[in-house]
């Protein structure tokens, strides 16, 4: 007999009833350490004070009226997202699927608008992951994400992740844009380098193609930036985030330049709860702390923290560890068994960890994780290696 919950998620026989900054607690009592924070959705850990402030006071006075009218609080987080980043307009989502949605239509769009509607291919990259719309799915190619769902949305082509050439050979007179996100994270913690990057924006103007970042895992200060782009020097037309920019909220926003967003216009895209008070003031708190650069700072120094530690880990387990990833506090641990076993090991340790592809061990901590937690964190992770390791005769 099905489940009352659709069973479409292995999940793990944990339950939690609480939770306090990298902590989460069961009903019995028992503790974990939490290094997945939702898949780099709780930013600032678990019942952060100042959110759960901004929400109950927000609750009291307005939770939804919908878009048919002006929003204060929807109106100050884009007015906010726009002074920290390279965009001119924001539109808000409840997610970061809807978030590719219309980053899709928007780049479509903007080629039919010019007058070059023909302007219809995304070049994607494989290993990646922007929602599992269908759009979304599209996009990423894989058979994981694609088998039994066809047929699927035309004009999405794959190219290996980093190579520039397979970009060049496939870019022509009907690519709308190319899509990616700077840091993979179901991909496998995989970074793409600043030169592509930088080149991939050259390929972009020269012929003129929209670049769209997908930023919904990396970005919200996830790599000491505010997003992961920054590292590179470049900016997109179009970009998406979700996860952390809700601090655990469900919220997502497309944020773009005033000339990627020229063809949409009243009547071209809408949500019911996209941009709600609630989810944009958490969003407005959440924007105000991240993205003061004493805080990048310290997720900066974190992760140098971490990293260095994981580094140690590695060494004294090389039966089961290859190396580390990643950057900030988007790390990723390369193992050389199942890394589902690795999560497997650490919740016998009360760890929290996020398997993904290219066999990684995603290490995804709040942004605000404590360097006495980060320390038990690893001690728990070097226990659960020793138990994976083989026993010798």
């Amino acid at each position: 007999m099905i489940s009352s919950v659709l069973p479409t998620y292995n999940r793990a026989p944990l339950a939690f009833v609480r939770g306090a900054g990298s902590w989460l607690e069961t009903a019995d009592g028992t503790r974990y350490l939490d290094l997945g924070a939702g898949i780099a959705v709780n930013a600032l850990g678990h019942a952060a004070p100042e959110l759960v402030e901004t929400l109950t006071q927000q609750a009291g006075k307005l939770w939804h009226v919908s878009n048919l009218y002006q929003i204060p609080e929807q109106q100050a987080l884009a007015d906010m997202l726009v002074e920290k980043t390279f965009a001119d307009t924001v539109f808000f989502t409840n997610s970061g699927t809807e978030a590719a949605e219309l980053a899709f239509k928007m780049a479509r769009k903007y080629h039919y608008a010019k007058g070059h509607p023909e302007r219809v291919e995304f070049i994607a990259f494989e290993g990646a992951f922007h929602g599992r719309s269908t759009a979304a799915i599209a996009a990423s190619g894989s058979e994981k994400m694609v088998k039994g769902f066809g047929p699927l949305m035309p004009g999405f082509h794959q190219v290996p992740f980093g190579d520039l050439d397979a970009v060049k050979a496939l870019v022509g007179d009907t690519t709308a844009a190319i899509i990616l996100e700077p840091i993979q994270g179901e991909g496998g913690i995989r970074p793409a380098p600043d030169a592509f990057l930088k080149a991939l924006r050259e390929l972009c103007d020269e012929t003129g193609t929209l670049l769209i970042f997908d930023e919904v895992q990396c970005g919200m200060g996830r790599t000491g930036r505010l997003f992961a782009h920054e590292w590179a020097g470049v900016t997109p037309d179009i970009m998406m985030v979700a996860k952390g920019i809700g601090g655990g909220f469900p919220l997502g926003a497309v944020l773009a330049t005033e000339n990627a967003a020229s063809g949409m216009v009243a009547g071209t895209h809408g949500s019911t709860y996209g941009g709600n008070p609630l989810g944009c003031a958490v969003g407005a708190r959440v924007m105000q702390i991240v993205s003061d650069p004493a805080f990048l700072a310290a997720v900066n120094a974190k992760g140098g923290f971490l990293r260095q530690k994981l580094e140690g880990l590695v060494a004294a387990h090389l039966d089961i560890f290859e190396g580390v990833r990643g950057q900030g506090l988007m790390l990723g641990l390369k193992c050389k068994v199942a890394p589902t076993d690795v999560v497997a090991a650490a919740y016998d340790q009360h760890l929290l960890t996020v398997p993904a592809a290219d066999n990684v061990l995603r290490l995804l901590p709040a942004l605000d994780i404590s360097d006495a937690d980060m320390a038990e964190a690893v001690a728990r992770l070097d226990a659960a290696a020793t138990a994976l390791e083989p026993k010798q005769a």
